[in-house]
């Protein structure tokens, strides 16, 4: 059961954030955390992970920044940014520079956040499915363009 749970990384350089996180939601969802984008990263090059939580105050390296950072490598999990502040520069950023999901404000309610998260895995999923069924049909549309030019030359 537990490959069927939705993978989710916390980044927070509060541990008692990380701490709470995880207390709260390891029951429901297989929960990776990082204290620092660093540690973020090392964590994508590890797992597969469907959603990112990233706290957008952090001391090096802020959110956005770091969500922005990992769409190269990484651009397929749902990005959630979490703060404790309302800075609307940093909600534009998260939207045009991170590719930013949701925006939520700390500290975070339960039942909001479960609905969140569901939501984006579901957009995830919806996603996942659509490139493989778009690979499918390029292959196939390959693989009768062959059929089609063995045709015309025999």
């Amino acid at each position: 059961m537990e490959k069927d749970k939705i993978r989710i990384l916390y980044v927070d350089d509060e541990v008692n954030n990380l701490k709470a996180f995880k207390a709260t939601f390891r029951r429901d969802y297989k929960i990776f955390l990082a204290e620092s984008a660093d540690d973020g990263r090392d964590i994508l090059l590890q797992e597969d992970i469907d959603i990112i939580i990233t706290d957008q105050r952090m001391p090096k390296e802020n959110g956005v920044d770091f969500l922005e950072s990992i769409i190269p490598m990484h651009p397929d999990p749902m990005r959630i940014l979490l703060t404790g502040y309302t800075d609307i520069q940093a909600v534009i950023d998260a939207i045009n520079k991170g590719k930013v999901y949701h925006y939520l404000t700390k500290p975070w309610e339960e039942d909001y956040l479960r609905t969140v998260v569901k939501n984006a895995f579901e957009v995830f999923s919806l996603r996942k499915e659509n490139k493989q069924l778009t690979d499918s049909l390029l292959k196939a549309n390959d693989q009768l363009e062959f059929l089609l030019r063995q045709n015309l030359l025999s």
